[in-house]
């Protein structure tokens, strides 16, 4: 970061399950029976609304009170503008990490999580209570980083769609999907519940779950290395589609290619968030490989005196 300017943190926090219920509700008495009608009780919620809550005030508070700040909620990110030397802090469950991920441009992340009892944190591992610590070091650039390789998936109209975890391609009901695949293994058509490529990020999830399912000897790419694992789901056997294609590693300079020919409900999503997706009808080809955009996730701070110091991180760049 340039010594002239004033750094900036991004803040981005989704609602909370408790936010979310009297919004929908309206009062905390309605919310409470709605959930007591499904053997829930509300104080759960509230408890984890306010370590939420808490964890917010906690990283605010840890600004420097001279440098910029910005909020931004899960929702509005495709509608917020991250300046190239952004420090972006994330609170909330690993997921928000990925949700942000995409709109990143080599700004690093820091992620905070409010209940680590909970979660297990592996994207935000941090607690809100070494926020200033944290923020600190990154802006003065000591600060040890992840660099997270992530996949991207380019149709033949230029629409792309970038994601940390992986991308699916098929049918948006996950019903029987038909297309043609191609990749270093080979080519056929397919009929299939379709298509997952993961990132090494993605493989302790459903890549993993994939795997584990299957019982494949394929490994699985770290989750810094610039490489990704497809897997076909549920490939159908035909006359008129094979399934000796199934799985496969995509390596830097390779690609997955996929020609749609589904009529309808063919559709491409990164993360598991469906509503974001690209329309994936017939004829449309989809280009899936390793994206030059990786996720900057911060790891630790150095510290004085601690052995095994953290290598040094420019804040902006790739």
């Amino acid at each position: 970061m340039p010594a002239t300017s004033v750094p900036r943190v991004v803040v981005v926090s989704r609602p909370t399950e408790y936010a979310a219920l009297l919004a929908r509700h309206g009062t905390r008495g309605q919310a409470r029976f709605f959930l007591e009608t499904r053997g829930r009780s509300i104080d759960e919620l509230e408890e984890r609304h306010e370590a939420q809550r808490s964890a917010v005030a906690s990283v605010a508070a840890a600004i420097p009170v001279e440098w910029r700040r910005a909020r931004v909620e899960r929702a509005d990110l495709d509608r917020f503008l991250f300046e190239p030397d952004d420090l972006v802090v994330t609170v909330g469950q690993s997921g928000l990490v990925a949700n942000v991920a995409k709109y990143l441009d080599g700004q690093p992340v820091i992620g905070v999580n409010p209940e680590p009892h909970r979660d297990g944190g592996v994207l935000a591992p941090h607690a809100a209570a070494d926020a200033r610590l944290l923020i600190r070091a990154a802006a003065a650039g000591e600060i040890a980083i992840s660099a997270r390789a992530m996949v991207e998936a380019v149709l033949d109209d230029g629409q792309r769609l970038l994601a940390l975890n992986e991308v699916f391609l098929g049918h948006a009901s996950h019903q029987s999907a038909r297309y043609t695949i191609s990749c270093a293994a080979g080519s056929e058509r397919q009929s299939s519940s379709g298509i997952v490529a993961t990132t090494g990020t993605g493989a302790t999830g459903w890549g993993r779950s994939i795997s584990l399912e299957r019982h494949t000897t394929l490994p699985l790419p770290a989750p810094d290395e610039p490489r990704l694992v497809f897997f076909v789901r549920e490939a159908w056997p035909s006359p008129a589609f094979g399934t000796s294609v199934t799985e496969g590693i995509v390596e830097p300079d390779q690609a997955l290619v996929v020609v749609s020919e589904l009529e309808e409900g063919g559709v491409v999503f990164g993360d598991g968030i469906e509503s974001d997706r690209l329309d994936f009808r017939w004829g449309v080809t989809a280009t899936v490989r390793v994206a030059t955009q990786r996720l900057r996730l911060v790891l630790a701070a150095a510290t004085a005196g601690h052995a095994g110091r953290p290598r040094r991180e420019p804040l902006s760049g790739g």
